[in-house]
C-alpha cells in the first residue's frame, strides 16, 4: 500500500433532503471533496441491508446493498418516480439523525412505484443482472419476499417448518406463491448496484478508492445463514449450538454479546473455503481494499451458549489461522486487505497477523488510555510501516468526545506527547500525529475533521438505540476545510 489517507464517513451520514445519506449527488460531492482534500482513501461501514438495531454489521445478506441508500431523486430523473411522490415523503424531522422507523415505512412503499413502473421496460436489464448475481440474488429475493409475507420476524421463528429448514417442495411454493414480491427484491439491488458502478468508476475519475468493512461474523437473520445452514455451528433445527462474542475486558464487564452464529471451519474446509472465497469475492465486486473486522477471531474466538445472557460463560475455541487466511490473500492478491487486530491479542493472533503479512490498525486515541495495559503499542514513535493509523475507528468517540470523557491525567499525557496547543486545537494535533506517522495509511472520521463532540459518535459498542444515526449538516464540507486537509496531507507526503 502507498503513502496515503483517506476519511471515514459511513454512506448513510452523508447530507441531504432524503432522511438518509445517499449514493447519488450527496456521494459524489463527498468524493469531490476528498479529491480536493487530495484523500485517496473514503472508506466506509457495510453498506448492506440493515434490520434489528440498525447496524450495518447485522446484515440480512452479505452480499445485498442497502435499499435506503438508493437515491431516489435518481430515479426521478430516469422517470421510475415522479417528483411528487418523493417531495411529499415525510424523510424526518431532524436532517442531522437518521430516522430509520421512518425509512422502513416510506422508503420501500416507494421504491414499489418504482419497480411497478419499470419492470416492463427495464425486464431484459433485470433478467441480466439477476443471472449475474443468481448464486447469491436467488436466495436473497426469496429470503426477504418469506420474511415479509411472515411479518419480518427471524426465519429461525417461521411457523412453517419447510420453509425454515428449506424443504425443496415448501420452497418451489413459495417462490410460485411470491413471484412478484421476488421480483422486486431483485430489481430493487439492480438499482442499488447500478446507482453504486457509477459512483465507484466516479470515485476512480476523480482518484478515490473505496476501502470497505467486512464484518468476520453474519447475522443469524440472514439469507447467508438460511441458505446454507451446514456451514455453521447450528443442531438439527438450525437453532444455534453457541454464539460469537467477545470476553470482558477493562471496559465491559460482562463482554460482548454479538449473538452471531459461529462457524463451522472444518467442513468450510472440505471445499477449500469456498463459502469464504465467495464471500469476499462479494465484497471485491464493491471495494477497491477491504478492512477485515475482528481478525484475531481467525486465530481463535470466543464462543458463548446460545442461551446465555451474557458474554462471560464463553470459552475460547481455536480458529482455522492460516489455512483460511492464507486461501484468501492468495485467492484476492489484487485486492488490499487490512486487518483489524484491535481487542485481547494473544501471541498467537499476533503471529497470525505477521504471518499473514496484513498490515494492522493502530489507534491514537487508545495510545493515552491508562486503562489499557496494551496502549504503548499505539503509540506513534512505535509505529512500523505496514499498518492503519486512525484517530479512532466508528466505535470509538470522536477526539473531541473523548477530550471531554476521559481521565485528565491521560489527556495531559497526550498534550506532551503530542505537544497540542489550544492554536492547532485538539483534533487538529491527533490528524497531525497520524499524518506524520510512518503509517502507510492514515485515517481519520469525518467528524474529527470538523472537531465534534460526543453528540456525533455513530456507534457505542454494547448499547442499542441511539447508533448508527448521526449525520453530516448541509454546508459543513467547506473548500476552506478541504484545503486545510490539502496542505496537511502534502505537507506529510501522503497526497497524490
Amino acid at each position: 500500500m502507498e503513502r496515503s489517507s483517506g476519511i471515514l464517513l459511513p454512506v448513510a451520514a452523508l447530507p441531504g433532503r432524503r432522511g438518509i445519506g445517499s449514493l447519488g449527488a450527496p456521494a459524489r460531492a463527498f468524493v469531490d471533496f476528498l479529491a480536493k482534500s487530495r484523500q485517496r482513501w473514503w472508506q466506509m461501514l457495510p453498506v448492506g441491508p440493515t434490520s434489528y438495531g440498525d447496524s450495518p454489521y447485522q446484515s440480512p445478506s452479505s452480499f445485498a446493498g442497502n435499499p435506503y441508500l438508493i437515491d431516489v431523486d435518481q430515479l426521478v430523473d430516469e422517470g421510475l418516480l415522479i417528483a411528487e411522490e418523493v417531495d411529499a415523503i415525510s424523510w424526518g424531522d431532524d436532517p442531522a439523525c437518521v430516522d430509520y422507523a421512518l425509512l422502513y415505512h416510506e422508503r420501500l412503499p416507494l421504491l414499489r412505484k418504482a419497480y411497478e413502473r419499470g419492470k416492463d421496460a427495464l425486464a431484459d436489464e433485470l433478467a441480466a443482472f439477476w443471472s449475474a448475481n443468481a448464486a447469491w440474488l436467488d436466495d436473497y429475493a426469496l429470503f426477504m419476499a418469506i420474511k415479509r409475507e411472515q411479518g419480518m420476524v427471524s426465519w429461525i421463528d417461521w411457523d412453517d417448518e419447510g420453509l425454515r429448514l428449506r424443504d425443496p417442495g415448501a420452497l418451489w411454493a413459495a417462490r410460485e406463491r411470491l413471484a412478484d414480491d421476488i421480483a422486486f427484491e431483485a430489481f430493487v439491488q439492480m438499482l442499488f448496484f447500478r446507482q453504486w458502478d457509477g459512483l465507484h468508476a466516479y470515485a476512480r475519475e476523480r482518484g478515490v478508492k473505496l476501502l470497505g468493512d467486512l464484518p468476520i461474523y453474519v447475522a443469524l437473520d440472514s439469507a447467508d445463514v438460511w441458505a446454507a445452514p451446514e456451514y455453521f455451528q447450528l443442531d438439527e433445527k438450525n437453532v444455534p449450538i453457541e454464539v460469537a462474542g467477545v470476553p470482558p475486558d477493562a471496559f465491559t464487564a460482562d463482554g460482548q454479546l454479538w449473538g452471531n452464529p459461529l462457524y463451522d471451519y472444518d467442513k468450510m474446509e472440505e471445499d477449500g473455503f469456498g463459502w469464504w472465497i465467495r464471500r469476499l469475492g462479494g465484497a471485491a465486486r464493491l471495494y477497491d481494499a477491504v478492512r477485515i473486522d475482528h481478525f484475531r477471531g481467525f486465530e481463535s474466538y470466543w464462543a458463548v451458549p446460545f442461551d446465555a445472557k451474557t458474554a462471560k460463560d464463553g470459552r475460547w475455541v481455536k480458529g482455522p489461522g492460516m489455512k483460511l487466511v492464507g486461501v484468501l490473500a492468495s485467492w484476492f492478491q489484487d485486492l488490499t486487505l487490512i486487518a483489524e487486530d484491535l481487542g485481547y491479542l494473544t501471541p498467537e493472533a499476533r503471529q497470525l497477523l505477521a504471518d499473514s503479512g496484513l498490515p494492522g490498525m493502530k489507534v491514537l486515541e487508545f495510545a493515552f488510555d491508562s486503562r489499557d495495559t496494551a496502549a504503548s503499542a499505539f503509540l506513534p514513535h512505535v509505529y512500523g510501516r505496514s499498518c492503519v493509523c486512525y484517530v479512532g475507528t466508528h466505535d470509538n468517540m470522536p477526539i473531541m468526545g473523548w477530550l471531554d470523557d476521559a481521565d485528565p491525567g491521560d489527556v495531559e499525557y497526550a498534550c506532551t506527547y503530542l505537544g497540542l496547543s489550544d492554536e492547532e486545537g485538539f483534533s487538529w494535533g491527533f490528524i497531525r500525529a497520524g499524518m506524520g506517522s510512518v503509517a502507510d495509511l492514515f485515517v481519520a472520521q469525518m467528524q474529527d475533521y470538523l472537531g465534534l463532540g460526543a453528540e456525533s459518535r455513530t456507534n457505542e459498542p454494547g448499547t442499542l438505540g441511539c447508533n448508527w444515526k448521526w449525520r453530516l449538516a448541509e454546508g459543513q464540507l467547506t473548500d476552506g476545510l478541504a484545503a486545510r486537509i490539502a496542505r496537511m496531507t502534502s505537507l506529510y507526503g501522503r497526497s497524490a
